[in-house]
């Protein structure tokens, strides 16, 4: 089991969940964060500073965001899992998925 980022950090990427994990599995795509599941402890840590609450428990992500556990996965197909995020550069890619997403419009 993993935790699983979704949809509302699509555009959004605070990264107070990265700053919170202690095992760096959290790493950055264009549009979104992605946690890479053979890294993840399933400490928990990252899902209450998630200011938009993408970030679920595997077994706790809702029916219309079940989706998001392919597309975390999937996204680290190429990239394997390289133990840790610090040092790599993805920050240009995303899933297929999530690049085909309309752009969401972020209020400040």
């Amino acid at each position: 089991m993993t935790y699983v980022i979704s949809s509302s950090c699509v555009d959004v990427k605070d990264r107070a969940c990265v700053d919170e994990c202690p095992v760096d599995c959290i790493y950055e795509g264009a549009r979104m964060l992605y946690i890479q599941p053979d890294e993840c402890v399933d400490c928990g840590a990252c899902e209450p500073v998630c200011p938009v609450e993408a970030i679920f428990y595997e077994d706790d992500l809702p029916d219309e965001e079940t989706g998001f556990m392919r597309i975390n996965a999937e996204f680290f197909d190429e990239l394997g899992s390289p133990g840790g995020a610090k040092g790599v550069d993805v920050g240009d890619k995303d899933h297929p998925d999530v690049v085909s997403l309309p752009a969401k419009e972020i209020s400040s």
